[in-house]
């Protein structure tokens, strides 16, 4: 309001909302956008598609019986730049897409939690971990200096640690986010998302939100893209 009465040129505030990826105001905002912009009918089809795959997600996993529901941890969750293993969030918007155990909420942890210590996620002990690929040069210092505990985490130990693309650094790329969402359902529930190549799902997605392929650029800058971690690559 201020800065609309100081130049007299009308401002308008786009949100995020609360939790990214799928939050209800990430629609208002693509809806606003359209109707400003003169592109009523791009920003429908955007905002259809975004509740397809957010609908889809839930079709997939919503009923999987709770003895098949391993629980989950996110690492290294980049937010206002790169962090370690300790960066995480409880609930969590795309653990939420699948109907995830996230351990955080599972021991009464919410939002945005930034450096939670070894020996808490030690004690949480996920039987899966999902890393965000941006932290791992962190991981790695991390990893030399406590291997120990690392190695005692269940999902070091058994090898079901994952590295999804990064999606925030200070704001979020959603087609990113919402292609994590289906890695991260492929991950903890194989068969539901046995149709689904990941690399083929992301193309799709970045295709209708950007207009492009983007997964090869994006992989090739993290990685190798999707997959399963190595610990080798920690060493």
């Amino acid at each position: 309001d201020d800065l609309q009465r100081a130049t007299g040129i009308p401002v308008v505030v786009l949100s995020y909302g609360a939790t990214e990826a799928f939050d209800e105001d990430i629609l208002t905002s693509l809806t606003l956008m359209g109707r400003i912009l003169g592109r009523e009918e791009r920003a429908g089809a955007v905002t259809a598609y975004i509740r397809e795959l957010k609908n889809d997600l839930d079709r997939r996993t919503a009923d999987v019986p709770d003895a098949d529901r391993k629980t989950v941890y996110l690492g290294c969750q980049s937010n206002y730049g790169t962090h370690g293993m300790g960066s995480s969030t409880g609930n969590y918007s795309l653990f939420n897409a699948v109907h995830a155990r996230n351990v955080l909420d599972i021991a009464g942890y919410t939002g945005y939690q930034k450096a939670l210590d070894l020996e808490t996620i030690l004690s949480l002990d996920p039987e899966v971990i999902i890393l965000d690929a941006g932290g791992l040069s962190i991981l790695k210092e991390e990893y030399a200096a406590n291997r120990t505990v690392f190695d005692s985490l269940t999902a070091f130990r058994t090898g079901e640690v994952y590295l999804q693309m990064p999606y925030n650094a200070y704001y979020t790329n959603l087609e990113i986010a919402f292609a994590d969402a289906y890695f991260i359902g492929k991950v903890l529930y194989p068969e539901a998302f046995a149709d689904i190549d990941m690399a083929e799902k992301f193309g799709e997605i970045s295709e209708f939100l950007l207009g492009s392929d983007c997964y090869s650029a994006v992989a090739e800058a993290m990685y190798g893209g999707y997959q399963r971690l190595d610990v080798g690559m920690l060493s």
